[in-house]
């Protein structure tokens, strides 16, 4: 395990995620690779990065390389009723007996919100993945995981740091389980929506060089990477399963990357986990759809193609676009660069990787063609340029079939790429990220409980295979929330939102799983008690793609379970 632990943090090992039972042909072909068991189907193998070329995808696939998450975010208990389920004495619930798992940028253990009222803090456990004390014990392999106690030491000390060094550089980590679950400061107006829950963290280590650079993902962007993220997931599950409490698993992280359809490494992953009992999956759907970064198309067959016009801005200096086209068509395309350069249309032969150069400009475009990519099953063309010309690039799409040619492009999510690079046509629906289009959780988009009006930037849905997503509206405008300075400040995006629903969730399992009034509860019946009691406007048909099932109401919801059993 030490060989296995310095590859995951080396920067001169990528990590290749390959199915169980293809590891011995990999590390044959690597001599001397090491690896680790992912999940049941998949493991990591680490092979030295030099190896890691323009031909990686062809070789290895594209679910190969690590999908790159980012954070999502840049009153509201009383809208969601909150307030009204904590103040009936039979219900009163704050999350006691429930643990709220935050996989993020860490947490500030020092801020009081996180301690209870003797000061001894309410974190079980931190596993900070990016700090190699070089301890390996019974949960971890990798990173270093601080307990209650040592936490408890170091909040008695003067240097508090020196005995559990993990810090939150970010913020993000610790807004989220300050709104999820934070101890209430009424007089700066702060209340978290499960203050009585326990907090297990995860902080993740940054994305390799290599993984970013591949991707062409700036080297200053905050980006976690897929093979980290379902470690982390796996950590909090195992831990609640050892001190035997249930479990909210909050994700506040997402990814253009991908099918869009919920297939996918950590989909799959996260997909199995819903039905375990005793166990919320929340996950946001991201704030893209204001961004101009995704382009829905159907080639007209008496055109022949479909024209797309994308916008390069001058501070991007390289960026990855995707296009994923529905089965059975075969797509293909040509492309013009700003000062009309004409690369003819590029046919197609089953899995294949070139490298196009320009004569009027510096730019290099990298295009691997999946032609049925391993997860989806549907056709990728991913293309990753390098220096590209600021300007109006054109595509023409082609397609080859005798159904329906329908295909998605999307651009990087928000910090990954300019704003000042978007699709003239864009579309603002399908733009729900990874890992939110996974089925079977909770996925969560913002709206502001002010006016009752959508967040402006949530991502909308459906999928791109059709499944309805998002599932709820949460509150997620002018939010307020803690800062790495424990001050409060309002906060906004579907982020925030999702740690809404994550507590939530942890009222659910107080009332089903520690109360014993519905022992069995896992993400499907959860989120089928929150889409009962959800509001829903009478005007619009739901589930729709701004709003899914309608806004949380969790005082709704119990007020449906009590008129059915008044029916019963």
């Amino acid at each position: 395990m030490a060989l296995v632990r310095d590859r995951i943090i080396n920067e001169d090992y990528a990590d290749i995620i390959v199915r169980y039972n293809d590891v011995n042909d990999v590390l044959d072909a690597f001599g001397g690779s090491s690896f680790y068991k992912l999940n049941s189907f998949t493991a990591v193998v680490h092979i030295p990065v030099e190896n890691i070329t323009d031909q990686t995808i062809l070789q290895f696939g594209y679910s190969a390389m690590p999908l790159c998450y980012g954070p999502i975010s840049d009153s509201s208990i009383e809208a969601s009723g909150v307030s009204r389920v904590r103040s009936l004495p039979n219900l009163n619930l704050l999350g006691e007996g429930v643990l709220i798992g935050i996989i993020d940028s860490g947490i500030d253990y020092s801020n009081p919100i996180f301690q209870y009222e003797d000061g001894t803090t309410r974190i079980a456990s931190i596993w900070d993945q990016t700090i190699d004390s070089g301890k390996i014990n019974q949960n971890t392999f990798y990173g270093t995981e601080y307990g209650r106690e040592q936490i408890n030491e170091a909040l008695k000390s003067d240097t508090p740091y020196n005995i559990v060094p993990s810090k939150d550089e970010l913020g993000h980590g610790t807004m989220v389980a300050g709104i999820a679950a934070g101890r209430d400061k009424p007089e700066d107006g702060f209340f978290g929506v499960a203050p009585a829950a326990e907090l297990v963290i995860v902080k993740l280590k940054n994305a390799k060089e290599y993984l970013k650079e591949f991707f062409r993902i700036p080297k200053d962007a905050f980006c976690y990477q897929e093979t980290d993220l379902i470690s982390g997931v796996q950590y909090i599950r195992e831990f609640s399963r050892r001190i035997g409490k249930p479990l909210v698993i909050c994700l506040a992280l997402g990814s253009s990357q991908g099918p869009h359809d919920g297939t996918g490494v950590l989909q799959s992953f996260l997909a199995i986990g819903s039905t375990t009992l005793g166990m919320i999956t929340t996950i946001a759907g991201g704030n893209e759809g204001n961004s101009r970064r995704h382009f829905n198309g159907e080639i007209d067959d008496n055109i022949g193609y479909e024209s797309v016009e994308l916008n390069v801005g001058v501070d991007d200096k390289g960026f990855s676009m995707e296009l994923w086209g529905d089965s059975p068509t075969t797509f293909s395309i040509d492309i013009q660069t700003p000062s009309g350069e004409f690369i003819p249309r590029i046919t197609v032969r089953l899995d294949e990787n070139r490298e196009i150069n320009f004569v009027f400009e510096d730019t290099i475009i990298n295009i691997d063609y999946q032609m049925i990519e391993s997860f989806s099953g549907d056709q990728l063309i991913l293309m990753r340029f390098a220096n590209p010309s600021p300007g109006i690039w054109r595509f023409r799409v082609y397609g080859v079939g005798d159904l329906a040619k329908r295909f998605n492009m999307w651009l990087p999510m928000q910090d990954f790429i300019s704003n000042g690079t978007y699709y003239i046509r864009s579309s603002p629906y399908t733009t729900i990220l990874s890992a939110g289009n996974t089925i079977r959780p909770i996925t969560i988009t913002a709206y502001n409980p002010e006016n009752d009006s959508l967040f402006l930037d949530s991502s909308k849905g459906y999928t791109r295979t059709g499944h309805y997503k998002p599932d709820l509206a949460a509150p997620g405008v002018n939010v307020i929330g803690p800062t790495l300075q424990q001050s409060f400040v309002p906060f906004s995006g579907t982020s925030v939102a999702v740690a809404h629903t994550a507590g939530i969730a942890a009222m659910l399992l107080e009332w089903g799983v520690v109360r014993g009034k519905l022992p069995r509860m896992n993400s499907l019946n959860a989120k089928k008690l929150l889409i009962r009691g959800a509001r829903r406007n009478v005007n619009l048909h739901y589930p729709n793609r701004d709003w899914g099932y309608g806004i949380i109401d969790v005082f709704g919801s119990f007020e449906a379970i009590v008129t059915d059993l008044a029916g019963l």
